[in-house]
């Protein structure tokens, strides 16, 4: 499958990278600091430097051309609230616009458990605007034509992997990286996973058998 992974320099990207080379898919890997580059080829994907933030249409297009899929990891980091809402909302949304046009019909979302439109984060609350972003990109996502999955994992670790995964989690509590990078991986084998909201934490199921699943 040809995939272009939007966010590439982000720790969970950086696992889950090598992850879908292995597994014989085609890579393309889009960061906006070229300086990033050299660790995007060490994943074996081939990089490509563009700022998100700053394409139109056209520029969207263009890049997701050829194309199969598309897994968004990308995100502003937090702080400024402007950026978050031209990140996490605009140019996601912007991205499943283009997928569409373009014909790449399968995307992935990596969010958070929690989002959407009852997230309860209030307007003053510094996390409001990542959330409110999240949501609405999920939103578009799940309204959008497009064989999609939202992945939704809880409070982010450093662990190692363990390949295991609670998937029915009816709160979130943590998941490593690690394995947030496989569930990624798994789910663009997985049909089941099209259409379909997964929260999850760390666990006890084999991610594969915890995707089969959701049939």
């Amino acid at each position: 499958m040809k995939i272009t992974l939007i966010g590439a320099h982000g720790k969970v990207a950086l696992i889950a990278q090598p992850l879908l080379v292995q597994a014989g898919h085609e890579v393309r890997s889009v960061v906006r600091n070229p300086d990033h580059t050299a660790d995007i080829e060490l994943t074996g994907a081939q990089p490509v430097v563009t700022d998100i933030e700053r394409l139109d249409a056209d520029g969207w297009d263009e890049l997701l051309r050829g194309s199969e899929a598309v897994v968004w990891t990308a995100g502003a980091g937090g702080g400024d609230a402007r950026r978050t809402y031209a990140v996490d909302r605009d140019a996601a949304i912007a991205s499943m616009d283009a997928a569409q046009r373009v014909g790449a019909e399968r995307y992935v979302m990596v969010s958070y458990f929690g989002a959407g439109p009852e997230h309860g984060v209030p307007e003053d609350d510094d996390f409001f605007a990542y959330a409110d972003a999240k949501s609405a990109a999920d939103e578009h996502l799940q309204n959008s034509g497009l064989a999609w999955t939202v992945l939704r994992p809880s409070a982010l670790t450093l662990e190692e992997p363990t390949g295991r995964i609670d998937a029915n989690a009816s709160e979130g509590t943590e998941v490593s990286r690690a394995n947030v990078a496989r569930v990624i991986a798994a789910a663009l084998e997985h049909e089941s996973t099209s259409g379909a909201v997964i929260e999850f934490n760390d666990g006890d199921q084999l991610i594969d058998e915890a995707l089969q699943s959701l049939d």
